[in-house]
């Protein structure tokens, strides 16, 4: 079982890196499937960010090996780091920023100290007050999490926010009024959030 990088858009001349991570279970040693929703959720996600970064972004999403966490194991944090190091091999000096989705989310907070990483946006993310947040210093933080999420907790999410807030994170809570967890309903809203977000942190741009 194998992580699969699959790359939308590879622009010459490109000023950063995204690289979109998808959800999974607390714990499963079964092999993501590429037609499987956690996966397919984030496709919107990717394509957004090539389109409105006009050339400016490579843009990459990775499918992890399996679909758990698996405690300790941490199981999508190994095959993020991985993907990074391909990343900056291929593109060597630009910034990137990781945008996740629940255990993706998770996973992109937890790489956020690897080289190069200048932003994370975790979308509806799984956090708890195990999760550190000393590796996000020097990065932007974006967490963003429907009030009606009845799969991961928006309370322990704004915990999370506060407490990178008070470590020194630049950070960035944005509760979605009615916001579930699968992100489909006020889906133009996520998108924008997370596609605003990396663009204003890996373009500088001013809005």
């Amino acid at each position: 079982m194998l992580a699969h990088l699959s790359v939308l858009a590879a622009p010459q001349g490109a000023r950063g890196v995204a690289l979109v991570l998808h959800g999974g279970a607390a714990e499963s040693r079964a092999p993501v499937q590429p037609w499987g929703l956690a996966v397919l959720r984030m496709v919107p996600f990717a394509r957004d960010l090539a389109r409105r970064s006009t050339g400016r972004l490579v843009v990459a999403r990775l499918r992890f090996a399996v679909r758990g966490w698996n405690g300790g194991d941490r199981s999508p944090l190994g095959d993020t780091v991985a993907a990074l190091d391909r990343l900056r091999e291929r593109h060597p000096g630009l910034p990137v920023g990781l945008v996740g989705h629940s255990m993706g989310g998770r996973a992109a907070v937890h790489a956020a100290g690897t080289g190069g990483v200048r932003c994370v946006a975790a979308l509806a993310p799984w956090l708890t007050a195990a999760d550190p947040v000393e590796q996000l210093l020097g990065r932007r933080l974006l967490v963003a999490h429907g009030t009606a999420d009845r799969v991961t907790s928006s309370e322990e999410s704004r915990r999370y926010a506060d407490r990178a807030r008070a470590a020194g994170v630049e950070v960035t809570y944005a509760p979605l009024a009615g916001g579930e967890h699968t992100m489909l309903r006020r889906a133009p809203r996520w998108h924008a959030l997370a596609t605003d977000f990396v663009l204003d942190s890996l373009l500088d741009r001013t809005a």
